[in-house]
């Protein structure tokens, strides 16, 4: 890739060396606070290192009702929403299956009690397709914490449970149109909170109806403190119906020097500037023929030099080449993995390795992140489907069914599964999240602390 040249005058090799290191350490402590910190939480969708993987150790392979559960918490309803976590206190959201409540909930980590919970919304549950208001991850940067629900209400707490602001984006922003509804997690980084609504712009059979003229899609900035907009960039898409919808997280990335937030779904990933919102470059060549039922579920993954995107209904994950500008044709694509894709879940980077879950085939693929070399492919033989998506940590990949079926994978060049075993309890739709020697576990019932027990 060719360097653009300066026009400043150079530095001394040991000079620029500190300046970019100075520059780095900024970098991610504004994104997720100390490196000692934010590698101990896991304060937003996808973990510290926005990838799926965490530092825990001492991590447990099997568990049961009576062997290595510290504690559980029952939850009203399902909820597809990850925990989120800052030392001693878990963030988690569940719908009410008798009222319909959208509930916030604050629980203590180091024994599932619930130390407090607000209703945040009124919802509504359609398991049959897949819905759930409850599938947003709430983010958190140490002081207070922010959720969302698939209603479009967006709420900011402190640590003790009071409300700091409240509002709602479809009251602000207009109706959202969406076929299964808005399931995105919002992103805290860089000073702002983000939001992106990727959806057709034109009512349909499902939530958002009520029609007030077309709509544009739209990444937003919002100011964490207050609740208030920053800006809205409109995100124009060439892609038709129901392909303009995204239900991907947007995704923090550093290429050439600069952060940007990526912005995937309408046929295309975008960079933009985390200050302006200015779209800093664009790539998309996997729906030449604008196929018109192709959304975009999986969020992008990232690895120096590289981020990785899910073409959806079984199109190739494709490496692209990180630090691009403007409109980016095929020599941007790294390589690319065209068998056992994924289509819901979301990739795991794990060291050097990149872990694929083909979801509902059941194959999970793992690949040298950089070459996209792959290592093994192994099939499970569980009669259910995924749609969490895989979490490594301590040496080990856990990935759960929505049926509960639990699979405990080595994370290492040969395919060696550790264990198997099934907690029940469908549908179990949320990532496992681990945490210094916790892991925990949402089920559609209970929130689940396992922790070995000497």
């Amino acid at each position: 890739m060719k360097i653009q040249e300066s026009t400043k005058p150079a530095m001394p090799e040991q000079s620029r060396s500190c300046h970019f290191c100075a520059w780095l350490l900024a970098f991610w402590l504004v994104a997720v606070g100390s490196p000692s910190r934010a590698s101990e939480n896991w304060p937003q969708w996808r973990g510290p290192s926005f990838n799926g993987s965490g530092t825990a150790t001492g991590l447990p392979s099997v568990w049961s009702a009576t062997e290595n559960v510290a504690w559980k918490t029952p939850l009203p309803g399902a909820g597809g929403a990850t925990p989120v976590v800052w030392e001693d206190r878990v963030f988690v959201t569940s719908l009410d299956d008798e009222t319909k409540d959208l509930i916030a909930y604050c629980i203590d980590r180091t024994n599932g009690k619930i130390l407090w919970e607000e209703v945040v919304g009124i919802g509504f549950s359609d398991e049959g397709r897949g819905r759930n208001m409850a599938s947003p991850s709430p983010v958190t940067d140490g002081k207070k914490v922010i959720f969302l629900f698939g209603s479009s209400d967006l709420a900011a707490f402190d640590f003790d449970g009071r409300q700091l602001w409240k509002r709602n984006l479809q009251e602000d922003h207009g109706p959202f149109h969406i076929l299964f509804g808005y399931h995105a997690s919002p992103l805290l980084y860089h000073g702002k909170l983000f939001v992106q609504i990727l959806h057709r712009g034109h009512p349909i059979d499902g939530p958002g109806t009520d029609y007030e003229g077309p709509r544009e899609s739209f990444l937003l900035a919002i100011d964490p403190e207050t609740g208030k907009d920053l800006w809205k960039q409109i995100r124009p898409s060439e892609a038709v119906e129901e392909s303009r919808e995204s239900y991907s997280t947007p995704i923090p990335y550093e290429g050439n020097g600069r952060p940007e937030v990526l912005v995937f779904g309408g046929d295309c990933i975008t960079g933009h500037d985390p200050d302006t919102g200015r779209e800093l470059w664009r790539w998309g060549s996997w729906n030449p023929r604008k196929i018109s039922h192709w959304r975009v579920v999986p969020t992008p993954v990232t690895s120096p030099g590289l981020i990785y995107v899910c073409a959806p209904k079984g199109e190739p994950v494709f490496a692209i080449k990180g630090g691009g500008g403007g409109l980016l044709d095929d020599s941007a694509i790294a390589w690319k993995l065209e068998k056992h894709t994924s289509d819901v879940c979301v990739p795991l980077v794990y060291g050097e390795r990149l872990y694929v879950l083909d979801g509902d085939g059941k194959f999970f693929t793992c690949l040298d992140r950089s070459s996209g070399e792959v290592k093994w492919v192994h099939r499970f033989t569980t009669q259910g489907i995924f749609r969490g998506s895989p979490a490594g940590a301590d040496g080990k990949i856990y990935l759960i069914t929505e049926e509960g079926e639990i699979f405990v994978v080595a994370a290492e060049d040969a395919f060696r599964q550790i264990s198997e075993f099934v907690i029940g309890e469908s549908p179990c739709r949320s990532t496992p999240v681990a945490i210094r020697n916790q892991l925990l576990v949402r089920t559609g019932e209970n929130l689940y602390c396992i922790q070995s027990v000497d």
